[in-house]
């Protein structure tokens, strides 16, 4: 791991301005733009800005499988497309839970559009008071200004909360409050040679926003981005994993296998069922209930469900007032 310490310490967390700290974290000299329709390019900007993402684990509860219920990893964590069978193949030691993240990469005139999902098998309760699902999926969209330097300059953040959607904001963006209230400011931690957003999810439901808006209480993961390796945690409070980027546009991707009626049980929603206990713990268990991010919709903000990827100019447009032109002329969005 190319990091200056085996276990950062949230202390080096810095919420810098985002001109000075992306400006100094750019590679002097390497200043050509490159489009994202080429598929390696797409994969080093996404990895540029990959989130330092920390996740909550509580081990308690009938659901909790001792923490690993609220580890990430892939969909096809189990070697298969049956969403379906995901809620009881994660209690399987057969099925380690790899570390996985999913991102896709929109281009516009102006701006990259990056998106990260984050995938659990479960979302589970140690509570009666709550309801139950079989798979789980929340994730982020960074706006990125294609400013002539090979990576741009990151503006804001958008969070998926279930049904709602939360923005935050580096210090010193030129963006500014729009038709939604800022939530907050987004951090940034250094990680291979360059300063990278911080995440972070709730246990148990998996919320997702800008640390420290959510932060580890207990025990938790800490997960650090990387294009290779996918890590399995050695235990609920395991700070140092490698979680591996996966695009949802490569050939076989989440993407491709969109109609897949295994996988999905309608256009961007997860098939799910209540079997092995599913809902047993709590008031119930809702099928078919995550969605991937052409599915994500927060439900009182007049943009358009699956917007977060078929038209993120049109939504941050709407989140932010930004100082700069925000085009929605899009020269790659295979979403659309």
């Amino acid at each position: 791991m190319p990091v200056a310490s085996a276990k950062l310490r949230m202390s080096s967390v810095l919420t810098v301005g985002i001109g000075l700290a992306l400006g100094l974290a750019l590679c002097a000299g390497n200043t050509r733009a490159q489009g994202v329709a080429d598929a390696p390019f797409r994969a080093e900007l996404a990895f540029r800005y990959a989130p330092i993402h920390h996740q909550d684990v509580h081990t308690r509860g009938e659901h909790s499988l001792r923490g690993a219920a609220d580890y990430i990893t892939a969909v096809d964590f189990d070697g298969d497309d049956d969403a379906s069978n995901n809620w009881d193949n994660a209690g399987d030691p057969r099925f380690p839970l790899a570390a996985h993240a999913y991102f896709s990469v929109v281009e516009s005139a102006s701006h990259w559009f990056i998106t990260y999902l984050f995938f659990h098998p479960r979302d589970w309760s140690s509570t009666f008071f709550e309801t139950e699902h079989e798979n789980d999926s929340e994730g982020v969209l960074l706006a990125v200004a294609r400013d002539g330097t090979r990576f741009g300059a990151l503006r804001a953040a958008v969070t998926v909360v279930h049904s709602d959607f939360y923005s935050f904001l580096p210090v010193g963006s030129p963006w500014r409050t729009g038709r939604e209230s800022v939530d907050g400011k987004l951090s940034f931690m250094p990680f291979a040679g360059e300063l990278h957003p911080v995440t972070a999810q709730q246990a148990e439901t998996h919320a997702l926003k800008a640390w420290p808006y959510h932060r580890i209480r207990r025990q938790g993961v800490v997960y650090y981005p990387s294009l290779t390796e996918a890590e399995v945690p050695t235990s609920p409070d395991d700070r140092q994993v490698s979680y591996r980027l996966r695009d949802m546009l490569e050939p076989g991707g989440l993407w491709s296998r969109r109609d897949n009626r295994k996988l999905f049980a309608r256009f961007g929603v997860f098939a799910g069922n209540a079997s092995s206990g599913c809902g047993q713990s709590a008031i119930w268990c809702t099928k078919n209930a995550a969605r991937a991010s052409w599915g994500w919709n927060d439900h009182d903000d007049q943009s358009p469900t699956g917007a977060m990827a078929s038209h993120p100019a049109a939504l941050v447009r709407a989140y932010f007032g930004a100082r700069e032109q925000v085009s929605q002329a899009y020269l790659f969005n295979p979403f659309r």
